[in-house]
């Protein structure tokens, strides 16, 4: 993402904000204490607790019977101490999920409760020989702050054959506030998904991202590319703006018209921001990545294009899709699209953007590179190939100038990463280059913090 000289304050903001799906990593397991053929664990989901969701789990607890015990839950006590502001919830629930660890409310336990620095969930449960499974959520008010942040810990189980004291290693750990700033169906669409979030020089908050209308799936298919913007650090986000539609273009329905894959960048020196999308006319049922989804040359119905609108008063209005594909792409590829994410607005103004593409209809001819714009986005110019065989890539800025690409790498274990010192003309491989990062085959993100 970009390199910016943002305060340490919108900082906290933009790594707060969660727009899309989020990792389910668990933090470290915490010792249990055993009690007459009893035990107890504690787990705890490291990603953020959404406001507008109605449940944002916070804690899992396990409890492991021996076999040939007849054993009954009653009840779980947990500590809220250390919350930066209890006001920030609106409620908290207990949920059984018998031996199955994934998060469900199909089982609540008890009625919700209201939030306090200590609350006791009654309930009785039989439990099986072997696991069992028990989730604390929360729902948070729509005033809660980004700025805040959760923390719970489980003080005391108890069973019919008594009490059970987990001890919790990672009682600190600590839940950060974000916010669900797109959902299924709201405004009418199917799903919002690939989104990537900037800051203006003004600080703000500008997020762009699929609008997909009818159905999930990727192009071709009737999408849109679509912004929320927020002046108050995300506190509250305006309106959704459709940013670029292509409509009916040739005569065809929206959904052989889809954009897709947005990247966005701001030109810190003069405040103009562009976004780019590819644009699919045609082509029922196919996908620009595949086979025959696009094509070399430039006509359009054939090759996938690579579009532009820009913002000159903050991100409020934008202009008509600009069709960029014949100054970019060389016509021998088979595609060039941006890559979706934020760019980087260089110190001397010039914009550096990640963009990706197809030399070949072979699954490895691909390729993930740099655009960039020294005439603060009047003309761009690609460089060379930074990683074949890769796609998706995110870049960022390094202490000594250089540029770093981080690629996704589907056909190998590990994420490809790339640096150049002289704005994509040449590239070297960096350390950790296909040995370190593993691969997810997906999009990743990338932030430099000073």
């Amino acid at each position: 993402m970009k390199h910016t000289p943002l305060s340490h304050t919108a900082l906290q903001r933009l790594q707060l904000l969660v727009i899309a799906l989020l990792l389910s990593i668990a933090a470290p397991i915490a010792a249990a204490e055993s009690g007459d053929g009893v035990a107890a664990s504690v787990k705890r989901p490291v990603h953020p607790v959404l406001i507008r969701n109605e449940h944002g789990p916070l804690m899992r607890v396990v409890i492991e019977v021996a076999e040939n015990r007849e054993v009954a839950f009653r009840g779980l006590t947990v500590s809220l101490a250390g919350t930066d502001d209890l006001a920030d919830l609106d409620s908290l629930a207990l949920f059984f999920t018998q031996d199955q660890e994934p998060f469900s409310p199909a089982n609540p336990v008890g009625e919700p409760r209201r939030p306090a620095e200590t609350i006791a969930f009654r309930g009785e449960q039989p439990l099986r020989p072997g696991k069992n499974v028990f989730w604390l959520s929360c729902r948070l008010k729509d005033s809660a702050d980004l700025q805040h942040q959760i923390v719970t810990s489980c003080t005391s189980i108890a069973t019919s054959v008594g009490t059970v004291t987990p001890r919790d290693d990672v009682a600190s750990a600590r839940h950060r506030i974000a916010v669900a700033l797109r959902k299924h169906n709201d405004d009418g669409v199917h799903t919002y998904r690939i989104p990537a979030l900037t800051t203006t020089p003004k600080g703000t908050l500008l997020c762009v991202y699929d609008m997909r209308r009818r159905m999930g799936r990727d192009l071709q298919e009737d999408i849109d590319i679509g912004l929320s913007r927020s002046t108050d650090g995300g506190a509250t986000w305006e309106p959704v703006r459709v940013i670029m539609d292509m409509g009916e273009y040739g005569g065809l329905p929206q959904e052989q018209n889809g954009c897709s894959d947005p990247g966005i960048i701001v030109d810190r020196q003069t405040g103009e921001i562009f976004c780019f999308a590819v644009w699919m006319n045609g082509k029922p049922g196919k996908h620009q990545w595949n086979d025959d989804g696009s094509e070399p040359g430039f006509e359009i119905g054939k090759a996938a294009q690579f579009m532009a609108v820009r913002s000159q008063d903050d991100g409020l209005t934008w202009s008509k899709p600009e069709n960029l594909t014949r100054q970019l792409k060389d016509e021998s590829w088979w595609l060039l699209a941006p890559s979706p994410q934020s760019g980087i607005c260089l110190s001397d103004g010039t914009l550096v953007m990640p963009v990706e593409g197809r030399t070949g209809r072979e699954r490895l001819a691909t390729f993930a590179t740099l655009m960039i714009s020294r005439d603060h986005g009047q003309t761009w110019t690609v460089g060379k190939p930074g990683v074949t065989g890769g796609n998706e890539c995110q870049a960022a800025q390094l202490g000594d100038g250089a540029i770093m690409l981080n690629v996704r790498n589907d056909h190998e274990r590990f994420r490809a990463v790339a640096v150049t010192k002289d704005l994509g003309q040449t590239w070297q491989p960096h350390p950790t280059s296909r040995n370190t990062l593993i691969e997810p085959n997906c999009n990743g993100s990338l932030l430099r913090f000073d």
